[in-house]
C-alpha cells in the first residue's frame, strides 16, 4: 500500500514537472486551461443530474464529483476572465464571446453542484477560493499601492481565519473530524480511536485501508477515509499533514504573488491557488482528493499556476 501511494505521488510529482515545461507557451496553456476546466464542468455536471436521475451517480463517486465540481469553478471562472482579456486585445470578439459563454455555462453548473448539492463545508471552501480570484482581480484592476493591496490582503486572511475558526468550532471531537459529514455514533467513536492511536510519523502512507479493518465499527463493518487530511494523518502522522499543509499555503502564497505580477495572463495563477485554497477546506471536508483522477488534475492545475505566474518576457 505504501507502495502504491508513493507510485501515485512520483507521478503526481513528475506531471505537475511536465505540465509546467508544456504550458509555458500561452497558447499551449490555454488549451491545457480549456481541457481541465471541460473536464471538472462535465463531472459537476454529473453530480447535477445525479439529483435528477439518481442512477446516473452510480459509476461515479459522489465525493471525486463534489471535489471536480469546486475545481471547475475556479478553472470555468478563469476561462470567463481569459476570455474577457482577449476581447480588449487583438483577438476575434466572436471567438472571445464563445469562450466566454463556454466559461459561463462550465460556472453555472460547476457552483450549482457545489453550492446546491455539495455540503456546507465545500461550499464554504469554493466561497473563499472565489474571495481570492475576485481579490487578485480587484487589485490589479484597480492598480492599488503597496500599502492598500497590503491592507486588503490582511482583512481578507483576518476574514478567512474567523470563518475557518467559526467552521472548527461548530462541532467537537478531534479537530480531523469536525468538517466531516455525519458519520454515525460507532464509527465516529472507531475513527476517535484510530487517531488517538496514531503516531507521529503514523503507520505508512496509504495503508488507511489495513487500519480501517483493524479500527472497524462495532458492527463489523471496516472503516473508510472520513476525509483526506484523516487519511493523510493517519499514514504520516503530524508530521505528514504539516508538511502537506505547508507545502499547500507555500504554493497560495507563490501563486497570489505571481498572478498580481503576471498582468493580463494573471488568471492562470489566480485560478490555480483558489483551488488550491478549495482544496486545503475540501481536504478536511470530505476523501474526494484521495481519487487519483483528482490528484492528477490538481497536478495540472498546480503546474499551469506556477508555470504561468511568470511572465514570458522574464524568460
Amino acid at each position: 500500500m505504501t507502495l502504491n501511494a508513493l507510485v501515485l505521488a512520483l507521478a503526481a510529482i513528475a506531471l505537475l514537472g511536465v505540465t509546467i515545461l508544456v504550458v509555458r507557451d500561452r497558447g499551449r496553456a490555454e488549451l491545457v486551461l480549456f481541457v481541465v476546466a471541460g473536464i471538472a464542468a462535465v463531472s459537476a455536471l454529473v453530480l447535477v443530474l445525479h439529483r435528477l436521475v439518481p442512477a446516473v451517480l452510480t459509476a461515479a463517486p459522489a465525493d471525486l464529483a463534489v471535489s471536480f465540481a469546486g475545481l471547475g469553478l475556479m478553472l470555468n471562472l478563469a476561462v470567463m476572465q481569459l476570455a474577457a482579456e482577449r476581447a480588449e486585445t487583438r483577438h476575434s470578439l466572436l471567438r472571445s464571446i464563445a469562450i466566454g459563454l463556454c466559461g459561463l455555462l462550465g460556472a453555472l453548473v460547476s457552483a450549482a453542484a457545489i453550492f446546491g448539492l455539495s455540503g456546507t463545508n465545500s461550499a464554504v471552501g469554493a466561497s473563499l477560493g472565489l474571495v481570492l480570484m475576485l481579490l487578485i482581480l480587484v487589485i490589479r484592476r484597480l492598480d492599488l499601492s503597496l500599502l492598500a493591496a497590503s491592507a486588503v490582503s490582511v482583512a481578507a486572511v483576518a476574514g478567512t481565519a474567523i470563518v475557518l475558526t467559526f467552521l472548527f468550532e461548530q462541532s467537537s471531537g478531534p479537530l480531523l473530524l469536525r468538517l466531516v459529514p455525519d458519520l454515525g455514533v460507532e464509527t465516529k467513536a472507531a475513527l476517535e480511536r484510530l487517531l488517538a492511536d496514531t503516531r507521529w510519523f503514523g503507520a505508512g502512507a496509504g495503508t488507511f485501508s489495513a487500519l480501517g479493518r483493524i479500527y472497524q465499527s462495532e458492527s463489523g463493518a471496516a472503516l473508510a477515509a472520513p476525509s483526506a487530511a484523516s487519511s493523510i494523518f493517519a499514514g504520516m502522522g503530524w508530521i505528514g499533514l504539516l508538511a502537506a499543509t505547508a507545502a499547500s499555503i507555500l504554493a497560495v502564497v507563490r501563486l497570489f504573488f505571481g498572478a498580481l505580477r503576471r498582468g493580463r495572463d494573471s488568471f492562470f495563477p489566480a485560478a490555480a491557488a483558489s483551488c488550491v485554497v478549495f482544496v486545503l477546506i475540501q481536504g478536511f471536508a470530505g476523501p474526494g482528493l484521495l481519487h487519483p483522477a483528482a490528484i492528477l488534475c490538481l497536478s495540472v492545475i498546480m503546474g499551469l499556476g506556477l508555470s504561468q505566474s511568470v511572465s514570458q518576457s522574464s524568460r
